[in-house]
């Protein structure tokens, strides 16, 4: 036990001393610190708010940071500004104008009513297209699917009016302009087909309303020609043709 004892005595026996921290740390700071010496008394005290830039700014800074001050003057000298709002409508660069439309359609409907040739001799398909449709819509609704046969007829009588008119005028006329006209006129052919949703045609009655029906659209049809053309006195010559070809249309309707 004796042993025991001694060994246990010898085994807690150590060299090793706790020295006092303040004494550690200025040993430190004597060895040198890189990040500098510690000051407990500088920690305690509370840091320095975030100080905006603004408050930084000269009193005579009346702006805005970060925010110009105008740029209206920019804006107003800028070409591409002005070349935006000088750009025509949609609806007119798509070759769209409900005004001259309307005023076709009306010219159309009032065979006496003098045509304005500058608004005629316009390339517009808004509206003959619109009446195609509805011509072999109501067609249609009679029992009778015949939209090939429309729009072949369209097709080859624009075709062969064009041709005559360019050989019968001084100035010329392009085919667009005479398929706008061709198909403006064909607004009477469409009340006709509506009358044979609900009635036949296919007797006296009938006979005497398409016939009526051709002579208003050839004679819309022809006013619009001389007028758009200055082909004054030749009305007869170009009803003839117009009449042949709506005849067509007629026929497609009655049976």
């Amino acid at each position: 036990m004796s042993n025991l004892e001694q060994f246990d005595s010898n085994f807690y026996q150590s060299n090793y001393t706790i020295d006092d921290p303040e004494e550690h740390y200025n040993d430190s700071n004597a060895y040198g610190n890189p990040y500098g010496p510690r000051n407990p008394q500088a920690s305690g005290q509370p840091q320095p708010a975030f100080v905006p830039p603004e408050t930084l700014m000269s009193p005579g800074y009346t702006g805005q940071f970060f925010q110009p001050a105008s740029t209206s003057d920019y804006y107003s000298q800028s070409p591409y500004i002005d070349s935006f709002d000088e750009e025509p409508p949609l609806l007119e660069e798509l070759g769209i104008n409900f005004d001259h439309i309307w005023q076709k359609t009306l010219t159309v409907l009032n065979p006496l009513k003098p045509a304005d040739g500058s608004i005629m001799n316009e390339t517009d398909l808004a509206g003959p297209i619109l009446f195609y449709v509805a011509l072999g819509g109501t067609l249609l609704l009679a029992g009778k699917v015949q939209f090939g046969y429309l729009y072949g007829m369209s097709a080859i009588g624009c075709l062969g009016m064009y041709a005559l008119l360019n050989l019968m005028s001084s100035s010329g006329v392009t085919y667009g302009c005479v398929a706008s006209v061709l198909g403006y006129c064909l607004l009477p052919m469409v009340i006709l087909s509506s009358c044979a949703v609900f009635f036949s045609l296919q007797d006296t009655t009938g006979t005497v309303l398409a016939l009526v029906i051709i002579g208003w659209c050839s004679l819309s049809a022809s006013k619009i020609f001389i007028s758009a053309l200055d082909m004054e006195g030749q009305q007869l010559l170009i009803a003839y043709p117009c009449a042949l070809l709506y005849g067509l249309f007629a026929l497609l309707t009655v049976f």
